[in-house]
């Protein structure tokens, strides 16, 4: 039975858990000179699995206080015990209702949380869940009490913790068990995520060995030696391929900032539709190509049965049959996007689309290669760690989380589910973190084939290791 707390994505993304946990670290060290030897316990971060009348639902994440019992890491070395919410509810005084042999629950405020342990663990609970005022969990203090004397773990859980438990144990018996299994330095999935990042870069900069058609393959040499500094649209490439100018890098920047601050303020469930078909069509025009391509290039000597279709011409029977399966496979993803191995069609698609853009979209030279990653780099990081300074909150990882949506993220993103790490969720990566590299790492590929350089003294060898030591940094 699945318990509706259980949100796996919410404690997916750990960036800003990790940096709340350091923060408070950081303040405890500051005030150590006045701290009590009894409010040094190290911070946990705990798992809060539930039971559902007897049966194991999902689990959410909590913060342990800084003084009490540790939890252990092993969750077999604990007793599930039965959920009671104090009588009163904020735990401040003796409770009504039995507490004995329980985990109790009571909520912030009225009184300190030293109080709150005292009166739980006076009435024999064995643990107590402070139920927070607002989503985020912050580190609980002894607040001044100089030998608080609580020997019961003490954690903190988000506010939402408090409707969806007082719904579910109206009319059934939760039970809950609490412990802090350790995190693994690197989970097996990074190394999925590795190789489709690297792959992805490295088969969009070859695709022209291999993957465009003779013709294309003699416009685009004929094309690449009348590049300039500030190309926009190569007019002879026949619409192939579209040259980034320095004025299109700048504006693209703009663009897209404007974009995430729109997808940060009106983020929901039809936005998130939109993006989602967005994204399905970008996905069947990649996935298309890619099939298709290098099987005419193979077969150009072949016959080809063609068909008339209303609007769009004469089309060969292949094509049309390889489109047909394309949107197929797009339509299923997005029926089945939130089911457990979604992840799979998601990766096809985005990598699919994305080697589509690196082959549409071109740097002409140095100079625009240097004005828009400068500016990619500058965009990350205000959005990401200056942004919090303005809307309190960081706008790219609210975006990438899903925000107003249910707990459901954008599907720009490559995600391989977490296999050895016991909290589960998910390790993804944006595409503009391989789009953006490989837009430079496909120019230097061109440039090499060019120049008539070999490999190993041309500039594509030693990017592509680069690229791929440094998500390794990652």
């Amino acid at each position: 039975m699945s318990f509706p707390l259980g949100n796996r994505r919410r404690v997916s993304a750990t960036l800003p858990f990790s940096f709340l946990v350091a923060l408070s670290f950081a303040v405890a060290a500051i005030a150590g000179g006045s701290k009590s030897p009894y409010c040094n316990n190290p911070v946990q971060l705990a798992m809060v699995k539930i039971w559902v009348d007897g049966d194991e639902g999902e689990y959410l994440a909590g913060l342990t206080a800084s003084f009490g019992a540790t939890l252990p890491e092993e969750k077999n070395k604990v007793p599930k015990l039965p959920a009671v919410f104090s009588n009163p509810l904020n735990g401040c005084s003796s409770s009504s209702s039995k507490l004995s042999g329980s985990t109790a629950l009571s909520v912030r405020g009225d009184c300190d949380f030293v109080t709150k342990a005292k009166v739980a663990q006076s009435g024999g609970a064995q643990a107590l869940l402070v139920i927070n005022d607002k989503e985020e969990i912050e580190q609980i203090d002894c607040s001044g009490d100089v030998s608080p004397n609580i020997s019961i773990p003490v954690v903190m859980v988000p506010k939402s913790v408090r409707d969806e438990l007082t719904k579910t144990m109206a009319n059934k018996r939760v039970e809950l068990l609490l412990y802090a299994p350790t995190r693994p330095i690197v989970d097996i999935s990074v190394v999925f995520l590795w190789a489709m990042s690297v792959g992805t870069v490295f088969t969009a900069s070859l695709w022209q060995e291999f993957g465009i058609s003779e013709q294309t393959e003699k416009r685009l040499n004929e094309s690449s030696s009348k590049e300039s500094s500030d190309a926009g649209t190569d007019s002879d490439n026949d619409q192939e391929t579209i040259d980034i100018s320095v004025k299109g890098a700048i504006l693209f920047v703009i663009l897209a900032s404007v974009f995430l601050l729109l997808l940060f303020f009106f983020m929901s469930s039809w936005f998130l539709l939109v993006l989602t078909v967005l994204f399905c069509i970008g996905g069947v025009q990649g996935m298309h190509n890619i099939i298709i391509t290098p099987v005419t290039r193979k077969c150009r000597n072949c016959p080809q049965k063609t068909v008339r279709l209303p609007v769009i011409g004469e089309v060969s029977i292949l094509s049309l049959g390889v489109f047909l399966l394309c949107v197929i496979f797009a339509v299923a993803w997005a029926v089945h996007r939130r089911a457990s191995y979604s992840w799979v069609g998601q990766n096809i698609l985005g990598i699919c689309m994305m080697i589509n853009v690196l082959q549409l979209a071109r740097l002409p030279n140095i100079k625009v290669a240097m004005v828009l990653l400068c500016l990619a780099f500058f965009y990350d990081i205000f959005w990401v760690f200056i942004s919090p300074l303005i809307f309190q909150q960081s706008v790219m990882i609210a975006v990438a989380k899903g925000k107003n949506t249910g707990g459901e993220s954008i599907p720009m993103l490559l995600r391989v589910p977490r296999l050895i790490d016991p909290w589960g969720g998910y390790n993804m990566i944006g595409f503009g973190d391989i789009l953006f590299p490989g837009l430079l790492i496909t120019f230097t590929y061109r440039f090499d084939r060019e120049s008539k350089k070999s490999m190993g003294k041309g500039y594509f060898v030693w990017l592509m290791v680069g690229y791929g030591f440094g998500w390794c940094g990652l």
